[in-house]
């Protein structure tokens, strides 16, 4: 099984105890306090600060040895350094490094100069991308705006980099970031030694004297959070006409943010007004109407990637805040999802017993097949009981999955009027057939949809060839910035590959990725699918990185060329933000008629902060249609709807599908369909089968560049008029 060097770090470190219970009085402010508190004051590896304490302690014993010394200097360095005492760890490094070369130790300074040189990387970082943020920092290719004016930090971390290729010149990781740092200094790669230089399209050369078709406008709009990773929703929240934008946060210290949106270009924040801020913690977040009363309720999964230390509860939260009292009230007790709390980052909403009412499965993270046997978590399906309570049943349904979960997704994929699930592991992934009475098979292997074996992570359905049938989406994640130095010297990439699956519309799947160009290194964690254009073709954005500081790697676009391939847009599209891409959501959020994206940056360990992106859409784009459907049979948001528009083009007629509900694993996009019709020259024909019945509703002549709110079972659709407005 593959696993990465820091999961494998702590993997090896003693587990803690499972949190207690909340105290009866405590409400939901104090009990994650108080368990985000702990964890910081414990011995977990990514934020506790008893290592930190020991390795202080350790250091000042007279009489330790030299080896000792310099390892213990090295771990607490990188600790400092992870922990965001930047100034403090450096210290500690140069007196180590200036130590070991005193005492002869030559083995010890390559890992020196190494973490020196992150160390002063991050703070590059710091005093030129987060306290001088501008729309152009840390975005490929390089713009002035992106140039490190404060210059003293990165050239420190480029010398000392040069100190570890002079020891390990065959080190394409750090081969990478000394090539990045020197664009980042303004200065040509041609100064570079030879053999330590890369070809300087790797960073995204030949676009930067090109509008690119993206501009960042977060800070003008006052959307450009300052966070680690986190999840994100963009809904109307409070029923005004707008979407507004929620995320959540992994720092089990950190709040969720509510940004309302004002119908102006700006928004509000109105996490401290609606009590959201109280919701600490949460590496990933989804939203539903789990009550059918016709708003979206955001639900909090938290613990990943921490193990037994990631035992804390979701957090469902009940929207009010269109109501006067304009907030999000935590009903997970009264609703019966606290418990299990088990380590989850992955979840989804679906009505898999077709009932009207949305069901919840979550999707945890169990170690027992890479850890000896030890950490089962199993996963959870929660029934709607249709009055705002769940029951678990996750065992009856045969979907516990003991396996490492990282992503689930759901879809009709074998067109049997029934949403079935898809799990994707670190192991083999499931797809989980649903008999249409919410009892599951994994027919993952027949259906050929095990791969990416070993690490897959975001996760979709989606019909990318519109032929009707869901197609599905699988990301591989074990990809470093090493394989991508790799790939642009035209070397054998040995990373995992993603999977793009065909869906055969006889119960199996072809992976496509090859042919249609995605066979590539990526490292997407957060990432999700839209359409960029406008022409009816769903595209794919990938948010990359993982929890190492130098993985600085350019975020990617990947445009659909009408299903025969899909491109790399990156350069041209101003996407290809460096710092780590987590939840990822694209809708139409100044209503002009394309997709704007917004994006949760920023990386996993307490130092690696960075501001959330809004990035506006600037190009032309085609004729569109957004459909706002509402169940009456069916639950309210249609999850499992399938949408045909049939439109009228130069080239003769042409069909787009839809389905509603199939939304990325790590994602966030609206439960609106923002439906690209091209060229369209007319709508001839809009169908909708709505899951619960199978019934067709079909409408002609149904205007083009439009907002339909579209009822079951109604002989006519309601005209949206949608407010627009410029950032």
């Amino acid at each position: 099984m593959l696993v990465t060097p820091w999961l494998v770090a702590v993997l090896l470190v003693p587990q803690a105890p499972s949190a207690a219970p909340a105290p009866a009085q405590e409400t939901p402010a104090q009990e994650f306090r108080r368990l985000g508190e702990e964890l910081y004051a414990g011995d977990c590896p990514i934020m506790g600060t008893a290592l930190r304490r020991s390795l202080m302690q350790e250091l000042q014993q007279p009489d330790l040895k030299p080896r000792q010394r310099i390892q213990a200097s090295l771990q607490l360095g990188q600790e400092l350094t992870e922990a965001g005492q930047v100034e403090r760890a450096i210290e500690t490094l140069e007196q180590a490094l200036e130590f070991a070369s005193h005492e002869g130790r030559e083995n010890a300074l390559g890992p020196l100069h190494r973490q020196l040189a992150i160390a002063y990387l991050r703070q590059a970082e710091n005093v030129n991308c987060v306290e001088r943020r501008n729309g152009d920092c840390c975005v490929l290719p390089l713009r002035e705006g992106a140039l490190h004016a404060v210059r003293e930090p990165a050239l420190e971390a480029r010398e000392h980099y040069a100190a570890v290729l002079a020891i390990t010149p065959d080190d394409l990781q750090v081969r990478w970031v000394y090539n990045l740092l020197t664009l980042l200094l303004a200065e040509p790669l041609e100064g570079l030694p030879a053999e330590q230089r890369l070809p300087l399209g790797a960073f995204g050369s030949g676009g930067s004297d090109v509008l690119p078709t993206f501009r960042d406008v977060g800070q003008r709009a006052g959307a450009a959070t300052l966070n680690l990773a986190g999840g994100v929703a963009v809904e109307d929240f409070d029923g005004d006409g707008l979407l507004d934008i929620v995320s959540s946060n992994c720092d089990v210290l950190g709040p969720m943010t509510y940004l309302r949106n004002q119908g102006d270009g700006t928004f509000e924040n109105q996490s401290q007004a609606s009590h959201i801020d109280e919701q600490l913690g949460g590496l990933n977040m989804i939203s539903a109407d789990y009550d059918n009363d016709g708003d979206q309720d955001p639900l909090v999964l938290r613990g990943a990637w921490l193990l037994d230390y990631g035992r804390m509860r979701k957090s469902l939260l009940r929207n009010d805040a269109g109501a006067k009292s304009r907030e999000f009230v935590d009903v997970t007790r009264a609703a019966g999802l606290a418990e299990p709390a088990a380590p989850t980052q992955a979840g989804v909403f679906a009505d898999f017993d077709s009932d009207g009412w949305l069901d919840l499965y979550v999707g945890c993270e169990s170690r027992v097949e890479i850890d000896q046997g030890k950490g089962s978590y199993l996963s959870q399906l929660y029934r709607s009981n249709g009055d705002g309570t769940f029951r678990e049943i996750g065992a009856e349904a045969g979907v516990q999955n003991d396996r490492y979960a990282k992503g689930a997704c759901v879809g009709d994929y074998d067109d049997d009027g029934d949403i079935d699930l898809y799990v994707s592991n670190i192991g083999v992934n499931r797809l989980y057939r649903n008999d249409g009475r919410s009892r599951f098979e994994d027919v993952a292997l027949t259906a050929k949809v095990g791969d990416p074996a070993g690490r897959s992570f975001a996760c979709w359905f989606f019909d990318y060839d519109n032929d009707g049938g869901l197609d599905l989406w699988v990301g591989a994640y074990s990809t470093k910035v090493a394989d991508l130095a790799c790939e642009a010297l035209g070397k054998v990439v040995q990373s995992g590959l993603p999977c793009l699956y065909k869906n055969q519309r006889d119960g199996t799947f072809k992976d496509m990725a090859r042919e249609l160009g995605l066979a590539r290194p990526f490292a997407p964690m957060g990432a999700n699918f839209g359409d960029v254009d406008h022409d009816g073709w769903l595209d794919i954005y990938l948010g990359t990185g993982d929890p190492e500081l130098e993985s600085l790697m350019p975020n990617v676009l990947l445009q659909n060329l009408g299903a025969r391939r899909f491109v790399d847009r990156t350069a041209a599209s101003g996407l290809g933000q460096l710092q780590k891409g987590h939840g990822v959501a694209f809708a139409d959020l100044d209503h002009d008629g394309d997709e704007d994206l917004y994006h949760v940056l920023g990386g996993f360990v307490p130092v690696d902060r960075y501001q959330n992106a809004l990035f506006e859409n600037l190009q032309p784009n085609g004729h569109w249609l957004y459909l706002e459907l509402e169940g009456t049979r069916t639950n309210r948001e249609a999850t499992g709807a399938r949408v045909k528009v049939v439109v009228e083009t130069p080239d003769g007629p042409r069909e787009v599908h839809r389905a509603a509900g199939s939304v990325s694993s790590f994602g966030g996009s609206p439960h609106r369909l923002e439906i690209g019709l091209g060229d369209a020259a007319r709508i001839a024909r809009l169908e909708i089968r709505w899951p619960r019945t199978a019934e067709l509703q079909v409408f002609e002549d149904v205007p083009l560049d439009a907002c339909l709110r579209v009822r079951e079972g109604s002989a006519a659709f309601e005209r949206v008029e949608l407010k627009s407005f410029r950032f």
